[in-house]
């Protein structure tokens, strides 16, 4: 367990991404095979439920610390996790219980038998017996619930530069049905329950913001010009009769989009696609918001596939029968696009169109008018360019359209984790709907580090509740909100969802007399 706690640990104070990395490689260094696996299984979803009750645990650090239900409350609300508030609080331990990871994980997992006596009878002990880091991890444990710190593919690439393996082929072994019972870390990462080359994606190539449009489109007929299509970036893979769907963070997407796998098993031959998994109904492309109803589902059900029914947009072919086409030039990769997009069947899939013109104002216009059919603007790709890994200036260039824009104001404040964990960072902004306010959106980027201590100092001087850690504001400071997209959301009290919120520039020029309404923002959405 101390390892493993060193880990978190290490995981949750830093934000550089070589220092988690290092911290992971200093784990596998040390753990055992069966602690790897239950880290690895933790990180991937394969918790055992709760066995115990917060209820219960609150009650139980109440009556050991003889501390009013208030003074919980306020500690609770200052700390901001309950794990880490149980951990504080207790006396200091009188023993220390040495077990691993693994051996704690078979504890946990057996007190949900247990009477409610017993369960609190080995619990207090835990807590007599454990230091404070060690014991919030348990407390983690116990709840079911746990934020390692790092992000799904920070894990796969530190996994994957440990043992010397390719972080795709990584990826494709830990996803799969396994279990801690019937499975070993070693066997498992290095794919030997599936065979991994067979859904094997290539990275995607990338394209930079264009910076000058005139000079680089001074002969549009070099130029295979694209809409940008708001959805998932995809690689569809079909070797062997088998089918998989990579999204661009490099996670496996395939049971999230089953009538996408279904129109592939039709086609002919084998070959993997680049393109766009788009929302589409009646053959208009949907908000992304309506998109996001689709993602990260366990179970699909048909009325949610009814009611977002998605298709696939078509850039490019990466392989063809077997073949790496990536460095043939776009122009001719294109044509072996059409050509097998002609001999298949097509109902969710078409290949994405691409614009013709020979007037640098005309395609400008057009640009303007993306937002109407739910396009980011423009992508522009050379025709005579390779599939580049990642990016590569010169080749490919996007050009979006200008961001939307509203002006609304500071109602909620929480500090930030790391070296910002005195600073408020993460804001939540409202506008108007009559006489009251109403959150729009959450953003945390934006502002410069003076103008953070500048709201940290107005939040602490102005703030009006707190729940947990979260701080309700005067709503006096006003701000530009940029954002790239705007669809309806029944998750949202406002009605809709601002995609891509972030702050633009601190508005100290307006009151919040003079921020908009919600009614003016929903005229935004198409």
């Amino acid at each position: 367990m101390r390892a493993f706690a060193t880990l978190i640990h290490a995981l949750d104070s830093t934000n550089k991404t070589t220092q988690k990395m290092e911290a992971i490689h200093r784990f596998f260094e040390q753990a055992e095979d069966k602690d790897k696996l239950w880290f690895l299984a933790l990180f991937s979803g394969r918790r055992p439920k709760r066995a115990v009750s917060t209820t219960l645990l609150r009650e139980w650090v109440k009556e050991i610390t003889n501390i009013p239900d208030w003074l919980f409350q306020e500690a609770y609300a200052s700390v901001g996790d309950l794990g880490e508030t149980i951990s504080l609080l207790l006396p200091q331990p009188t023993g220390y219980l040495d077990f691993s990871l693994a051996e704690w994980m078979d504890k946990i997992n057996a007190i949900s038998t247990y009477s409610e006596e017993d369960k609190k009878k080995f619990i207090l002990d835990v807590w007599d017996n454990l230091p404070h880091q060690e014991r919030f991890i348990f407390n983690k444990l116990l709840g079911g619930s746990f934020r390692l710190g790092i992000s799904t593919k920070g894990l796969i690439n530190a996994i994957s530069s440990y043992y010397n393996l390719e972080a795709s082929a990584v990826s494709h072994s830990i996803m799969g049905e396994w279990t801690v019972e019937n499975s070993k870390f070693e066997p498992l990462i290095h794919g030997e329950y599936i065979d991994s080359n067979l859904s094997k994606p290539y990275p995607f190539c990338l394209a930079y913001p264009i910076e000058d449009v005139d000079a680089t489109l001074e002969n549009l007929e070099d130029w295979q010009i694209e809409y940008k299509w708001d959805g998932i970036r995809g690689q569809v893979i079909k070797r062997n009769e088998e089918i998989f769907i990579w999204s661009r963070g490099e996670e496996l997407v395939t049971d999230q989009f089953p009538e996408i796998v279904e129109e592939i098993k039709g086609w002919e031959g084998n070959f993997v696609l680049d393109g766009e998994i788009l929302a589409i109904s009646e053959g208009e492309i949907l908000n992304f918001t309506a998109l996001q109803k689709r993602l990260n589902r366990k179970v699909l059900s048909k009325k949610i596939l009814e009611e977002v029914p998605v298709g696939l947009y078509l850039y490019d072919i990466l392989e063809f029968n077997h073949q790496d086409l990536r460095n043939q030039p776009m122009k001719e990769r294109r044509i072996i696009l059409e050509n097998l997009v002609k001999e298949n069947p097509l109902e969710h899939i078409k290949i994405s169109p691409t614009i013709h013109t020979d007037n640098l104002e005309d395609l400008r216009h057009i640009r303007e008018q993306a937002r109407d059919i739910n396009s980011e603007g423009l992508m522009l790709k050379h025709k005579d360019s390779v599939y580049h890994v990642g990016r590569k200036k010169g080749d490919w260039w996007k050009w979006k359209i200008d961001p939307l824009t509203i002006d609304a104001v500071l109602i909620y404040a929480q500090k930030g984790s790391g070296r910002r964990s005195s600073q408020y960072t993460d804001y939540t902004f409202a506008v108007r709907d009559g006489e009251n306010l109403v959150t729009i959106a959450k953003a945390y980027s934006g502002l410069t580090d003076k103008e953070i201590q500048e709201v940290s100092r107005f939040v602490n001087k102005n703030a009006l509740e707190k729940f947990g850690p979260v701080r309700t504001v005067k709503p006096e400071l006003v701000f530009e909100i940029a954002f790239e997209g705007i669809g309806w959301s029944l998750r949202h009290k406002a009605g809709v969802a601002l995609r891509f919120p972030r702050i633009l520039r601190w508005r100290k020029d307006k009151t919040v007399a003079e921020i908009d309404d919600l009614e003016s923002v929903k005229k935004l959405i198409h």
